[in-house]
C-alpha cells in the first residue's frame, strides 16, 4: 500500500506540473492575437487561472492513474488451489 501511495503522489505531482504548462501554453497561444499592449494585459489576466486550473486537474487525474497502474503493477498474482 505504501508503494501504491507513493507511486500516486509522484505522478499526481508530476502531472500538475505538466498539466500546468500545458495550461498556460494554450492560454499564451490564445493571447497572441492581440496587439502589443493587450497581448501582456490577457497573460496577466490569463495564465495564473491557467496555471492553477491545468495544475489542480493535471494533478488529481494522474493522481488516480498513478495509483491504479501501481495498484496493478503490484497486485499479487492469484493462486490456483
Amino acid at each position: 500500500m505504501l508503494v501504491c501511495t507513493f507511486v500516486a503522489l509522484a505522478a499526481g505531482c508530476f502531472g500538475a506540473i505538466a498539466g500546468g504548462q500545458i495550461s498556460a501554453w494554450v492560454h499564451q497561444q490564445n493571447c497572441q492575437q492581440f496587439q502589443w499592449g493587450g497581448k501582456e494585459i490577457c497573460q496577466a489576466w490569463a495564465i495564473p487561472g491557467a496555471l492553477w486550473q491545468g495544475s489542480t486537474t493535471g494533478f488529481w487525474v494522474s493522481e488516480v492513474v498513478g495509483a491504479l497502474l501501481a495498484g496493478l503493477a503490484t497486485q499479487r498474482g492469484a493462486t490456483d488451489n
